[in-house]
């Protein structure tokens, strides 16, 4: 009986309040996805810091051992900012860096090593605070992460993360099954027609 009452009201239909209700993003999972953009972020700055630890470690000539490690801290501190993104292709092959305390294992690494081997001879003292600053920020990143994944807080994200995916997706078969009854009821009337 529903159904012959819309059938008169065509404007009705195209208005359904089950279409137009959208449901507010997860605040737990815009923390989490604010803090991976912060994390990426100070990883770029200690990839920035390390480039120029290497440039003029090599330019001089007097440290090579550290220059080399420098580029070693900016392949990682790169692969640190890759792993924020939370590509699936990095999880495949690194499923250790799925759980927040190995990301926070190795973002600690990262700060160690953009912290090692500081400029004694003080000529530069704007690099080595660089260094200082980028390095304390990826390590508070990498504490925090350990001490979220050993109270589970990754595992919670994870199962939220899904719940949302499946939401999404459920609103996105809605919508396709509502844009196809339209069309199966134009079609019927195009045929009483």
């Amino acid at each position: 009986m529903a159904r012959n009452t819309e059938e008169g009201g065509g404007s009705q239909r195209s208005s359904s309040p089950t279409l137009r209700l959208r449901s507010r993003p997860d605040p737990f999972l815009v923390v989490c996805r604010s803090f991976n953009v912060l994390t990426a972020l100070i990883a770029l700055l200690c990839v920035f810091v390390n480039v120029l630890s290497a440039i003029r470690s090599f330019k001089d000539g007097s440290d090579i051992f550290g220059g080399i490690l420098r580029c070693y801290a900016v392949v990682l501190a790169l692969f640190v900012a890759f792993t924020e993104t939370e590509w699936s292709f990095i999880f495949k092959f690194w499923k250790v860096l799925e759980y927040w305390v190995g990301r926070g294992m190795l973002q600690i690494f990262v700060a160690v090593m953009t912290r090692a081997y500081p400029d004694v001879s003080g000529k530069r003292k704007d690099l080595v605070l660089l260094q200082e600053i980028s390095s304390y920020l990826l390590l508070a990143c990498g504490l925090t992460y350990i001490i979220s994944g050993v109270l589970c807080i990754g595992f919670l994200k994870r199962a939220r993360l899904r719940k949302e995916i499946t939401r999404d997706q459920a609103a996105k078969d809605l919508a396709e099954l509502e844009r196809r009854r339209e069309e199966l009821e134009a079609l019927l009337v195009a045929e009483r027609t």
